[in-house]
Parts: C-alpha cells; sequence; structure tokens
C-alpha cells in the first residue's frame, strides 16, 4: 500500500471538510474512521486553522501531513457531499487511486449558487426576519435592500482580501448607515428594526454553533478558538453600528425609532419560512433540504412562542426551542443522512440574539452603561441557554450512538 499517498487522501479530505465549515470532530472522525478501515492506527488533531494527521506504518515508519485551514465557509452542501464520501470510502476501502478519483468527483459535483442567488438569499434573510422581529412589511422591505448592501460590501472586500473583521465592520456600518438614511426621509418609522433584520446577516449562526459542539465533543481548543472568533464578530458589528450612528446623527435628522409591531402567529411563521430560507441558501443548501431546514425554523419559533404563552421567561423560552430544534435536526440528520449541524443552524437561527447584540452595543454607543450591562447579561443568558440545549440534545445522541454500537458488536 503506498502510504503517503492514503496519508495525502485523508488529508485532503479532511482539509475540504474543515474549509467548508464542519465541525472539528466530523473533521477528526472522519479522517480516523478512513484511516481505520484500511487497518491504520492514526491520530488526527484538527483546531479551526490547522489539521495535523499522523500514521505509523506496519514497518514502524511514522509518517505526518499537515494543513493549514484558511477561513471557514459556510458551504453546507459540500460537508454533505464530503460526509457521504468519507462514508463510502470507509465501507468500500478501494484502491487509493479509486478513492482519489471519488475525490476529484465529489470535488466536481458541488454546486454553489450564483451571486444573483445569494442576492436572493440575502434579501429573504434579512426582510424574513425584521418582520419576524416586529417590522412591518414596508421595513421588511427596506431590511431585504440593507441585505444587498451587505452583499455587495461583502463580495468587494473579499475581492480587496480584506479580513473578516474589517469586511464586518464595514458591511454593519453601511447596512445601518443606510436604515438610518431611510428613516431619516421617511420611508421607514422603525429603522432599528431594519438595522436588526440586515445584521442577522452578519451574526455567526454557524460559528456560534460549531463553537457549542465542538465544546460538547471535547474539542475545547477548537470550541474557545471560535469563541473568541464570536466576540471578535461581534465587536465588529458593534463598531460597524456604533460608528454609523454617530456618523448619522451627524448628517441626518434621526428619528426616534416607533414601538415594534405585534404579529400574529401566521404572519411570525411565514416571516420566519422566509427568513429560514434566506439562510439556506446563505449557508448553500439545495433541493428539499433547505425547506426541511426552514421547516424546522418554524417549529423552533412555535415551541419558543408556546413557552412564552405558558409563562415561561424568554430565556427559557429559547432553551425549549433550541431543544426542539436540536431534535429535530438530530432526527432529520438520521432520515436523510445528512450532517446535523445543516438543519441545526438554520433552525436555530430565529432565536440567535441578533436583537440582543444590537441593542447591548447601541446603548454602549449612548453612554447608557446599566442598560448595556442589564442587556449585555441577558443576551449572555439566551446565548447560554441555547448551547445547554444543543449540548443535552448532542450529548445525548452521541451516548445513545456508542451504546447502540456496543449491542451490536455484541450480538455479532
Amino acid at each position: 500500500m503506498d502510504y503517503s499517498a492514503l496519508l495525502d487522501l485523508v488529508t485532503d479530505l479532511g482539509y475540504r471538510l474543515a474549509i467548508s465549515g464542519a465541525e472539528t470532530f466530523r473533521v477528526e472522525e472522519s479522517v480516523n474512521r478512513i484511516l481505520g478501515a484500511y487497518g491504520i492506527a492514526s491520530e488526527v488533531f484538527a483546531i479551526p486553522n490547522c489539521i495535523t494527521v499522523s500514521i505509523e506504518t506496519p514497518d514502524g515508519t511514522p509518517m505526518t501531513r499537515m494543513r493549514r485551514v484558511e477561513e471557514h465557509g459556510n458551504d453546507l452542501d459540500s460537508v454533505e457531499k464530503y460526509s457521504n464520501l468519507s462514508r463510502k470510502i470507509c465501507a468500500e476501502a478501494p484502491e487509493i487511486s479509486v478513492a482519489r478519483q471519488w475525490l476529484k468527483e465529489t470535488d466536481a459535483a458541488r454546486v454553489r449558487y450564483g451571486f444573483l442567488g445569494i442576492l436572493l438569499g440575502h434579501f429573504l434573510g434579512s426582510g424574513g426576519f425584521c418582520v419576524l422581529y416586529g417590522g412591518s412589511w414596508v421595513e421588511g422591505l427596506c431590511a431585504g435592500l440593507c441585505g444587498l448592501l451587505v452583499a455587495f460590501v461583502d463580495r468587494f472586500m473579499t475581492d480587496l482580501k480584506a479580513n473578516s473583521f474589517f469586511r464586518i465592520l464595514c458591511s454593519a456600518f453601511v447596512l445601518a448607515f443606510a436604515a438610518y438614511g431611510l428613516g431619516a426621509a421617511g420611508v421607514t418609522s422603525r429603522p432599528d428594526s431594519v438595522v436588526i433584520g440586515a445584521l442577522m446577516l452578519l451574526v455567526p449562526g454557524l460559528l456560534f454553533t460549531n463553537a457549542m459542539r465542538d465544546i460538547i465533543f471535547g474539542d475545547t481548543n477548537s470550541g474557545i478558538n471560535r469563541v473568541v472568533q464570536v466576540i471578535l464578530i461581534a465587536m465588529a458589528i458593534a463598531l460597524g453600528t456604533g460608528a454609523a450612528w454617530n456618523v448619522a446623527g451627524m448628517l441626518l435628522p434621526m428619528p426616534v425609532s416607533a414601538a415594534t409591531l405585534v404579529h400574529s402567529f401566521f404572519i411570525e411563521c411565514i416571516a420566519c419560512l422566509t427568513g429560514c430560507i434566506g439562510f439556506s441558501i446563505i449557508f448553500n443548501i439545495h433541493g428539499p433540504g433547505g425547506l426541511l431546514c426552514a421547516m424546522g425554523g418554524i417549529l423552533c419559533w412555535g415551541i419558543y412562542r408556546l413557552a412564552l404563552n405558558l409563562g415561561c421567561t424568554d430565556v427559557t423560552a429559547c432553551f425549549w426551542g433550541t431543544l426542539a430544534a436540536a431534535c429535530y435536526a438530530e432526527k432529520m440528520a438520521r432520515v436523510r443522512k445528512y450532517p446535523a449541524i445543516s438543519y441545526l443552524v438554520v433552525s436555530i437561527f430565529p432565536l440567535i440574539p441578533g436583537a440582543g447584540v444590537y441593542y447591548t452595543m447601541h446603548f454602549a454607543v449612548r453612554g447608557e452603561m446599566d442598560a448595556f450591562v442589564e442587556r449585555g447579561w441577558h443576551t449572555a443568558a439566551v446565548a447560554g441557554g441555547m448551547a445547554v440545549s444543543i449540548l443535552l440534545i448532542s450529548t445525548t445522541v452521541r451516548l445513545y450512538s456508542v451504546w447502540h454500537r456496543r449491542r451490536q458488536a455484541k450480538k455479532a
């Protein structure tokens, strides 16, 4: 066997999983299982910016490969394709040349939405969540237009090879300034709702979810690394929106944002479905999976609203809503043989505290420190409750999987 070629193959596959947005444990387990299928013991260590694979050949020769991982993407369709490829290789253990050809075919089979599709995703995602969080349909349209600006700014900054912190800061500034400008022009009476809806495009939902799942599965270094990235993104959002608020205050007659609207549950479901479909496009989910992910978002929001109606606090309601979304994601992953992260990240998006992040930083910019601390702790409590929900379901499912495999092994 050409162990060098095999090592190159599994390292390349792990690298592709990582840059597509896969969790750390998925990268490590995929590589370990492939090598195990060929009867080779291995050690795999992955963190967000690096993957290292080490093996020892039958004659005792140690071999190691290391790949630096660039910025992670949101390509969940590729995560699904590469995960399926790893399972296929494990099941058949083909010749290395055949497995390498399969990898090339998988690379060629990847599909991505064009820029027009990305624009549609930004428009639907920001507009839908603006309405869900209390904006009118006019505000939803304005948020959709601000979402389009985010797509253009992000593409422009990416072409200039700007780092993610600066890209998010610029995007937050442009969308917030545009929203305040629409408010000053009298187009919208709720510029804050427009900003919140468009800011959902910048909230690191996949990064937050992967951070929680990494910590759950014992990949503490990776989890902490991702948590730090989440904090940096929140800071970029804060700086961008804060700068926009100050500049708009100097140049424009700043209107007072009207109170948010209270929609019927039916309207909320339509808005939630629209927003989640938009994010399914942004996360490059194709086919019926996108609609199923969006249905998970409606389930999550419905359980959240039910918990509120039963007298729960919003933190507790977020816990139950996320718990339902996590159960749905794990179930659908097993029914459709699709990574659970794809369903989970879209399903929990309606509860990700984008509004909390916005108002927390808004109070800080205005110097209202008591309100800043109060809103900040509340936002942290919501995020913590969601993390605990994900932890409970993921840990339970993992324990059951280990127990089931051992039971099947004893029967065999």
